[in-house]
């Protein structure tokens, strides 16, 4: 009985948030056909986050799909002890741009439109985002997912270069 209220425990520190709900309608034959898209995002706060769509002909089967989306797109990233991230990337996702920079600690998440809302659920607490290009917002979720793919720790960024850590402060 205690492991299924620990399993229950895991899987409960997952957060969900909507990004987008946009009615989306195709033309066919017998005239349009309407059905709905959901734009979200699935994150622990603790490193884990991953954005998800899913299309349906109501609302709640596509915030559905998009769960199950988001989760088979997981990724694991480095958080620093001050709730930043090690180093500044940029991240493209069609015409969206991003750039995500290390902030001091007590800033906050200085950004804008849906990079916020991924940043919040990846846990991250001081950083500052610029996004460039569109204002398409699943592309702009994908350009943050895909500069916080790049991100390194210091100890993989030693490991690539086949040197010590020690020498990477020098």
């Amino acid at each position: 009985m205690k492991k299924r209220q620990v399993k229950n425990k895991e899987e409960n520190h997952w957060k969900e948030k909507v990004i987008q709900i946009k009615r989306v309608t195709k033309v066919v034959k017998g005239g349009k056909k309407l059905s709905f898209r959901a734009v979200l995002v699935i994150g622990n706060e603790k490193g884990q986050i991953g954005v998800g769509v899913g299309k349906a002909s109501d609302v709640i089967g596509a915030v559905k799909k998009g769960v199950t989306d988001a989760r088979k797109n997981i990724i694991n990233i480095p958080i620093t002890k001050s709730s930043s991230i090690p180093h500044p990337t940029n991240g493209i996702s069609g015409a969206a741009k991003i750039i995500l920079r290390p902030s001091a600690t007590g800033s906050g998440v200085i950004a804008g439109g849906s990079s916020r809302i991924v940043l919040e659920l990846a846990g991250i607490k001081n950083i500052l985002a610029k996004q460039l290009g569109s204002n398409n917002t699943l592309n702009n979720a994908r350009a943050v997912l895909d500069a916080l793919r790049r991100l390194k720790t210091f100890k993989a960024a030693a490991e690539d270069r086949g040197i010590l850590i020690e020498k990477l402060y020098q």
